[in-house]
């Protein structure tokens, strides 16, 4: 019986690759933990990417409840939010796709850990499409015949794994932009010192 309730296999082969395209997408907070880690290091960023973390945990926890008490209530209204969910999740990505914006901003810089990881909170909790993105992304994997407490708990924790791996890959590129700029500092250096003539 628990077997059954479960997210099936091959809708987790299709929820993971299009879950982790999200979560990569170069958004204002993955952009934070690249700019963490190229003036702090990779830990810093790590650990502040933790109240990233927390705050998509309550939105994934509010739009699952929301969710659930949809579907229990009309399996015709969850319905609904699944097709509008779907043409939300395409309008999102006709405006990347058409978007002239550039990913790269100016971000307020703080050392302390608490402060960093305070940052990251506010900036998840502040931006009113995350819940939307949970809304309209996770019924598209959940089946009506089946718990859906638990198949939102196995969906939202798989997020949250990604959102992790989305968050040290970030980092990892803030430390080799941090090396880059190095170098190239380096590299300006040895240019100007050589003479002219």
């Amino acid at each position: 019986m628990f077997g059954e309730s479960i997210v099936e296999i091959w809708k987790l082969l299709f929820f993971i690759p299009a879950c982790f395209a999200l979560n990569m997408t170069p958004g204002p907070n993955n952009l934070l933990s690249m700019n963490n880690a190229r003036c702090y290091g990779f830990k810093s960023a790590w650990i502040a990417g933790l109240g990233r973390i927390a705050a998509f945990t309550v939105m994934i926890t509010l739009a699952a409840s929301g969710l659930a008490v949809v579907l229990y209530a009309s399996e015709i209204l969850f319905f609904i939010i699944k097709v509008l969910g779907v043409a939300y999740l395409f309008w999102i990505a006709f405006n990347l796709w058409c978007s002239e914006a550039s990913p790269i901003s100016e971000i307020e810089r703080s050392r302390n850990l608490l402060g960093l990881a305070k940052q990251e909170f506010l900036l998840a909790a502040g931006n009113p499409k995350a819940i939307l993105i949970f809304t309209a992304f996770l019924p598209q994997f959940v089946d009506v015949a089946a718990n859906a407490n638990e198949q939102f708990f196995v969906l939202g924790l798989t997020f949250l794994l990604l959102e992790v791996a989305a968050i040290s890959l970030y980092a990892l590129f803030g430390i080799y932009l941090r090396q880059w700029f190095k170098s190239l500092k380096w590299h300006s250096a040895l240019i100007a010192s050589v003479p002219l003539y």
